[in-house]
């Protein structure tokens, strides 16, 4: 018998277009002989939408953001809370990024209903997201990282001067401002003097009250795919040669201009050492199903943890996906894996006792 499959996308975040493109990919990667597939569109308002199952691949992006007669509904889930009550999805695959989505809130919200789901868990999603409590972990983990520095919007706000002399002072310029809990590079500015760190921190505050600045560095940038529950598989390693400045949204998603070098140019012993922090780092997150594990190698190949993505991208551009491919794991064999991890953990975590009789 077919598992029933609900693809979760959209999403109330900065990150809805990146969830679309997603879950188009994945729409033409699943096996539709052995999954009854269901569309789940999350809109920009919060409203949860269950569209009629699909047979065939997603041939675009429009087919997949379905409307109904009735006007909107900001943050309604009813739809989906009764679709999921008259015939229960076996597992959900959340294609979800950013906040609102990938950081822990949807995954709580299908713990509660006791709802099989691809990916990490309350914790791991919401650690992953947020990048100082990463940072924080890492440190725990003994992970070397670039030195960083973080704090909150009202801080900053009465003490505009002094984080500025301290970060001058800590961290040197250049310098790498992002908000604590977005992806994609979405609301990262480098900044080379005084007035472009002040403008690069309030552009990142338009997307979270958290910010972290972390040290610029001359040095490759290297990820790794992690897949897997408690005994994860790392792949092959890859690097990201981004052809602007830096590797941001518009080099990810939109004008294709990095190269993706698969696998990259390194010595056997620096790959040793990058599998090993990156099975670290998703321990260090309690992570399951998969991550995309970034890293910094110099050229004197000290290796420096940058972050972990516990929902990499899954588009045809995406480093995860190739990484797993040229890793003989192929695109198909690699959302079926995904799913039956996420049957394999909550198979667990129904064995756990909730009383005390």
């Amino acid at each position: 018998m077919k598992k029933r499959i609900g693809l979760l996308y959209g999403g109330k975040s900065a990150e809805h277009e990146v969830s679309l493109s997603t879950a188009k990919a994945v729409t033409q990667a699943v096996d539709f002989n052995e999954f009854d597939v269901f569309p789940i569109f999350i809109t920009l308002k919060g409203e949860w939408r269950v569209g009629p199952q699909l047979t065939e691949p997603a041939q675009t992006i429009e087919q997949l953001q379905f409307t109904t007669t009735s006007e909107q509904s900001e943050n309604n889930i009813t739809q989906f809370i009764n679709a999921h009550m008259e015939n229960p999805f076996d597992v959900v695959f959340p294609l979800l990024h950013g906040t609102n989505g990938e950081d822990g809130t949807v995954q709580g919200f299908l713990e509660v209903l006791n709802i099989p789901y691809v990916g990490n868990s309350v914790l791991g999603s919401a650690a992953g997201m947020d990048k100082v409590v990463m940072k924080q972990l890492f440190e725990m983990a003994n992970l070397p990282q670039v030195p960083y520095e973080s704090f909150i919007r009202s801080e900053w706000e009465r003490e505009k001067a002094a984080w500025i002399k301290k970060c001058e002072k800590t961290l040197g310029y250049p310098m790498f401002v992002k908000p604590a809990n977005l992806g994609s590079s979405v609301g990262i500015s480098k900044a080379t003097n005084a007035e472009e760190l002040e403008k690069a921190v309030q552009f990142a505050l338009q997307y979270d009250r958290k910010i972290v600045i972390e040290q610029g560095i001359k040095a490759r940038e290297i990820e790794l795919a992690v897949l897997g529950n408690d005994t994860p598989n790392v792949s092959v390693a890859g690097e990201i040669k981004p052809m602007t400045e830096f590797y941001d949204y518009d080099s990810k998603y939109k004008d294709g201009s990095t190269a993706l070098i698969i696998p990259a140019d390194l010595q056997a012993n620096v790959y040793t050492v990058l599998v090993d922090m990156a099975k670290r780092a998703f321990k260090a997150i309690d992570g399951a199903g998969l991550v995309r594990a970034d890293f910094f190698v110099t050229d004197n190949n000290d290796i420096f943890i940058n972050e972990v993505n516990t929902m990499p991208g899954f588009t045809p551009v995406s480093m995860y996906p190739l990484l797993w491919q040229h890793t003989d794991v192929p695109y198909p064999q690699l959302v079926k894996e995904l799913i039956n991890l996420a049957l394999e953990r909550h198979t667990e975590k129904q064995q756990l006792q909730y009383n005390r009789d």
